[in-house]
């Protein structure tokens, strides 16, 4: 493909974009990143561990923590959580115990379908036989 009709293309697709009315992107999942907040004492969160574990061990049974990992650095954990909602997901976390105990910082982000991946639905931009 020709430098020009590369550029034609990427003028088409942006064309498209900026003519339909964006479509909200549904929430599918909610990543969730934990950290330990820096003035909290290390003998009070091993004190919350064991509960923290247990519960949060429940919530991945019951299907609604999809996917976990910890931190490279230490510093706490991720969670992908089967959430449809942000409100969702803090409800959730907010009752495990570190949370309820204030010693965790915990940040959402609601997650979805790749929005770009629309423009490749879009129809076939017609081309000339011309040269």
């Amino acid at each position: 493909m020709t430098l020009k009709r590369c550029s034609l293309l990427f003028a088409f697709l942006a064309s498209l974009v900026s003519a339909q009315t964006p479509l909200a992107t549904p929430t599918t999942a909610v990543l969730m990143s934990l950290t330990v907040k820096a003035d909290v004492d290390r003998a009070r969160i091993m004190k919350v561990m064991p509960d923290e574990v247990r519960d949060t061990v429940k919530l991945y049974l019951d299907g609604k923590i999809q996917q976990w990992y910890s931190r490279a650095d230490g510093m706490g954990v991720v969670f992908i959580l089967n959430c449809t909602t942000l409100e969702e997901a803090k409800t959730l976390m907010g009752s495990l115990p570190l949370a309820k105990n204030n010693l965790v910082n915990l940040e959402f982000t609601a997650l979805g379908p790749l929005k770009p991946l629309r423009l490749l639905l879009a129809p076939p931009m017609e081309t000339s036989t011309k040269q």
